[in-house]
């Protein structure tokens, strides 16, 4: 009898450490995409954004960035194609000039620029609004390179969502 509870306690210790062991080793599963991928022929979306916070900013360009990163975006094998049109408080973020901006704010805006960097080498479009540019007083040529300049933003948004982008809207 002893023998007997001895082998089924070493068996069961032997089967929770296996099935904690294939647990603790099995990928995670996707986070839930297959509803919303599911029969998705072409990946084409625009974020409006016009988020003026600096590290709001780039809080929120995380998830943007995310959003073709994702392993399930970048399996598809659809084209993909990502906008970001810039208007309202945003376009100073956009811009070199470091005067409306404390060293610590300047920090997150140089973080910002460098994310739209890398965001541009993976083939992300950028355009910003030069009616917002100039009513809120940010010079134009202090503008970084990487974007793209539009008369009226809103042009943009309505030429992109008649071409089927999805539209995100980031106040």
């Amino acid at each position: 009898m002893y023998i007997l509870k001895e082998y089924l306690n070493s068996s069961l210790i032997l089967f929770l450490s296996t099935t904690l062991f294939v647990l603790n080793t099995t990928p995670v599963m996707a986070a839930g995409y297959d509803k919303a991928l599911n029969g998705v022929n072409d990946y084409k979306a625009l974020y409006e954004f016009s988020q003026g916070d600096p590290k709001i900013a780039n809080l929120v360009f995380w998830a943007v960035k995310n959003s073709y990163e994702v392993d399930e975006v970048k399996d598809m094998t659809v084209n993909k194609d990502i906008v970001v049109v810039f208007h309202g408080p945003v376009v100073k973020l956009l811009s070199t000039n470091k005067a409306p901006f404390n060293a610590a704010e300047w920090a997150e805006v140089e973080k910002f620029h460098e994310t739209i960097r890398t965001m541009k080498k993976d083939g992300v479009k950028f355009e910003v609004c030069l009616y917002a540019v100039k009513v809120l007083g940010v010079d134009e040529a202090t503008i970084i390179p990487e974007i793209d300049k539009v008369g009226n933003g809103f042009v943009s948004v309505i030429g992109y969502q008649m071409q089927d982008y999805a539209v995100v809207r980031v106040p």
